[in-house]
């Protein structure tokens, strides 16, 4: 991945995180790696732990960027997510995913959450 991806990746998440923050969401961690994979965001929202998946693009060419969050991708996501629940003694307390998906051009970004995005599976 070239650097320029990952810099425009960093602020999206980081687009994402000051979104998050007006609409009330607490920031817990950001970009969380597991040995299982990466969790872009940790919060918090009225209780619940959230692990946000931010997708950013800059043109709908390929698709809206929510659905790059693939079957696989929630897979890997999911597997993530356990492990940092275990590993902050976590699984009682009730957890969801959210995605937020960033349409980037010139003059505005627009920023859309979709809550529960996908279940949480803990088998």
């Amino acid at each position: 991945m070239s650097y320029s991806r990952i810099l425009f990746g960093r602020r999206g998440e980081k687009r994402a995180a000051r979104f998050l923050k007006r609409r009330g969401y607490r920031i817990l961690a950001m970009n969380v790696v597991t040995p299982l994979g990466e969790i872009d965001i940790v919060a918090e929202d009225e209780g619940t732990l959230v692990f946000v998946e931010v997708k950013a693009r800059t043109s709908l060419m390929f698709g809206r960027p929510e659905e790059a969050v693939t079957r696989a991708k929630q897979a890997t996501l999911n597997r993530a997510a356990l492990c940092w629940l275990k590993r902050h003694d976590a699984l009682l307390r009730p957890a969801r995913f959210d995605v937020v998906a960033i349409l980037a051009n010139h003059d505005t970004d627009d920023v859309q959450v979709i809550e529960n995005a996908f279940p949480l599976s803990i088998r």
